[in-house]
């Protein structure tokens, strides 16, 4: 379905309230203020200090320096009593702040100065939208009766953030009942929203192996074990994993980025390494995989009297939504971005994110604000070096965050 969408879409900002419409060019200097000065995973120094001076300045109580540069605020709803405020729902907003090693190519105003670091991957929007929708929450206590937490999360490309911070109490005092986030999304045209029941995004893993053979003479293979040849076979035999293990209606990928071997065309290498990464949606499947893999590499190596070693690592699991708050999402979703397609549910990706490990613990909703725009060359891929978006959406994704907030504290939910 998302192929066939049309690469951009008529947007009616009349669903976006004043307030929020006047507070636009803000969240535009926010994110370009962000975007100007990108940080890597646990170094983003600049940005919280932003975060927490605008937080500071609102009179919004926070909590800085958690899992070394996250910030948790709280914000209370007018409408809690002291006997109903122990009582009261907690609802929690994440949004990632950390940029990636990539040199910007973009040739903007707001073009990142930090050399060699750049948000290729909109997080400098996603915490635009979410200061944005603490400085409104808090102008409007008196239009809900919870609490909102917001979770301003480092290291969301890695080696991820979201753990820490979990570790570090974020959900407790007080207690979070329910969590949602968005993600900034140019493989969506801006004005979509892209929400669904269970698997969004998918688990990744990854591994590196390291093949010891015996070296020799390039024109003597007799005298060698080929390290090289060996882990050609295994780069090969790998993709049997998926295509003949996996259940066709599951997804799942094993992909090899990574093979290094060898230093002159006439020498057959003694050591050869690749590395990869798992993909996959179905937990009964993320069992099976490094199973099979060892056997498969361990088999090859025994035939060809080479040995191995590999590191096999874990790192984020599926990103799994619960029924009720996608369905808040998308009940909020569908009167704010009233286009042609609106709400596009299949919107899974194999792309991993450590948001999954928040909705491990609550029950919540990721969804994906779409923010490509084709006619104003916006539309290049997450993690490339000309990677923007049309700041319109900043302003779609305050109102999205601030209709969950009422809705969910309402009486009718």
């Amino acid at each position: 379905m998302i192929s066939t969408l049309p690469n951009s879409l008529n947007v009616d900002l009349s669903r976006i309230r004043l307030e929020i419409r006047q507070l636009q060019p803000q969240l535009v200097a926010w994110r370009r203020s962000i975007h100007e000065r990108p940080e890597l995973a646990f170094k983003e120094k600049l940005t919280s200090e932003l975060i927490a001076k605008k937080l500071t300045e609102w009179g919004i109580e926070h909590q800085t320096g958690i899992a070394q540069t996250g910030i948790v605020a709280i914000i209370k709803g007018e409408k809690l009593s002291s006997e109903t405020s122990a009582k009261a729902k907690v609802l929690a907003i994440r949004a990632d702040m950390d940029a990636l090693p990539i040199k910007e190519e973009n040739e903007v105003s707001y073009r990142s100065q930090h050399d060699g670091i750049m948000h290729a991957c909109g997080h400098d929007g996603h915490t635009a939208i979410a200061l944005g929708t603490a400085y409104f929450l808090q102008q409007h206590r008196q239009n809900f009766t919870g609490t909102v937490k917001i979770i301003f999360q480092p290291a969301e490309e890695g080696p991820g953030g979201a753990k820490p911070m979990i570790e570090a109490g974020v959900l407790k005092n007080p207690d979070v009942n329910a969590i949602i986030g968005l993600h900034l999304w140019n493989v969506l045209p801006m004005g979509t929203v892209g929400v669904r029941t269970g698997a969004l995004m998918a688990a990744t893993e990854a591994f590196t192996c390291t093949i010891f053979g015996k070296g020799g003479h390039g024109a003597m293979p007799h005298q060698t074990v080929d390290s090289i040849l060996v882990a050609a076979q295994i780069v090969n035999n790998l993709q049997s994993i998926v295509s003949r293990n996996v259940d066709p209606i599951d997804s799942a990928v094993v992909t090899i980025g990574k093979f290094h071997a060898g230093t002159a065309f006439n020498v057959i290498a003694d050591k050869a390494e690749i590395g990869g990464t798992v993909r996959y949606f179905n937990p009964a499947v993320g069992e099976m995989i490094p199973q099979k893999l060892e056997q498969m590499i361990a088999g090859i190596c025994e035939g060809y009297g080479a040995k191995y070693e590999l590191d096999y690592r874990k790192q984020y699991p599926a990103t799994i939504n619960d029924a009720a708050i996608a369905e808040l999402v998308r009940s909020v979703a569908v009167n704010v971005v009233e286009t042609p397609a609106g709400v596009v549910p299949e919107c899974q990706t194999m792309g991993a994110e450590d948001m999954s490990y928040f909705l491990q613990e609550v029950p919540g909703c990721y969804f994906f604000l779409g923010s490509a725009n084709p006619s104003l060359n916006l539309a290049f891929p997450h993690h490339h070096p000309r990677f923007d978006f049309d700041e319109t959406v900043l302003g779609m994704g305050v109102e999205i965050f601030v209709r969950c907030v009422e809705k969910y504290f309402s009486e009718e939910y």
